[in-house]
């Protein structure tokens, strides 16, 4: 059983399917704390199901390596074996990401490398692509450039929207997510490289 911290900005709907997939004594991960950067819709799924949150508001720290800082104690704090962020839209400084490198994954709507950022739904429409998806990485210091763990593609269909299509995405989320967190726990999948 490995026990993990999620960390959210928003509705938080794959925090929501970890929660009910490790109310499963089977599931072989535990949320034992979730975390924003703001007062999040996402966390009133975490006090439903009765784990610890935590709110660190970079708006008042005195700078963003403050922020980093209290942050991490707060993730740290619940000793986790592993940091997830998901829908997490803070970019971590790097004294962050050093601190638990090989045990903070990300979770992104696109096949990374294509479409980084913020918008990558929107992007991937505005290319004009057949298909895009999701990718699980390892965080290091880029903006969704760490080592890929796993991808699945989603086709997009005509006449999707930014928000047809980012549902379809979130559904591949929230099993690709799980299943990762699953066979991370159970040690099927490599580590990170040094």
């Amino acid at each position: 059983m490995i026990s993990v911290v999620v960390l959210i900005s928003g509705s938080g709907s794959n925090l929501l399917t970890l929660l009910q997939k490790s109310e499963n004594p089977l599931y072989p991960a535990k949320i034992v704390a979730v975390g924003s950067d703001k007062d999040a819709p996402g966390l009133e799924h975490a006090e439903l199901y009765e784990v610890d949150t935590f709110v660190v508001n970079p708006e008042k720290s005195a700078s963003k390596e403050k922020w980093a800082e209290t942050l991490l104690a707060n993730v740290l704090h619940h000793q986790p074996d592993l940091v997830v962020l998901a829908g997490f839209m803070k970019i971590l400084p790097a004294n962050f990401v050093r601190a638990l490198k090989g045990k903070l994954i990300n979770i992104h709507p696109s096949l990374l490398p294509d479409f980084k950022g913020a918008h990558a739904v929107r992007d991937a429409l505005a290319a004009g692509s057949a298909k895009t998806g999701v990718t699980i990485h390892y965080v290091d210091e880029g903006v969704d450039t760490g080592e890929i763990i796993v991808q699945s593609e989603v086709m997009i269909e005509q006449g999707d929207t930014e928000l047809s299509l980012h549902e379809r995405i979130k559904k591949t989320e929230h099993e690709l997510l799980a299943s990762t967190i699953e066979q991370l726990a159970y040690k099927q999948l490599p580590a990170t490289r040094p």
